[in-house]
């Protein structure tokens, strides 16, 4: 059975800033988040894959450029579409000159086990070696699919 409860962590040798930006701005995840453009404001995140809309999910918790919240929902997939939202929680901590521990924790998972087996391992682990491979070399990963 997958972790109600997934937490992965990656250091990255950018500042907590660029980590923020390329979480944040659709013009950094397309780069790095299987071609998703994901647009995050206080209020939503937006997310848009070669220009079919994915969904928007709530912000919970937006304070820039340490930590976001916001609930997520698999609608990528007819198989997790249906299962209700879970947590995504990203928190940044500079950990000296440009070098930053990025946490990722995917929670409230009990009521989507689809959702928790799709994302978990390789799923998130994909998106985080991408993100910190674009940060630190200019390019994201090849498609790993």
């Amino acid at each position: 059975m997958t972790e109600a409860r997934q937490i992965y962590h990656v250091f990255i040798r950018a500042t907590a800033e660029d980590i923020w930006q390329a979480i944040t701005n659709p013009e950094r995840t397309v780069q790095y988040f299987y071609e998703t453009a994901i647009e995050v404001t206080p209020e939503r995140r937006t997310s848009v894959w070669r220009d079919e809309d994915m969904g928007t999910d709530a912000v919970l918790e937006f304070d820039p450029p340490r930590r976001l919240v916001h609930e997520w929902r698999s609608s990528y997939d007819p198989d997790t579409a249906d299962e209700p939202a879970s947590r995504v929680t990203w928190q940044i901590e500079p950990r000296g000159d440009r070098l930053c521990l990025l946490t990722l924790t995917h929670d409230r998972l009990e009521a989507s086990p689809k959702t928790a087996a799709d994302v978990s391992g390789p799923g998130w682990m994909y998106v985080l070696s991408s993100m910190k491979t674009l940060l630190e070399t200019g390019a994201g990963l090849p498609r790993a699919d």
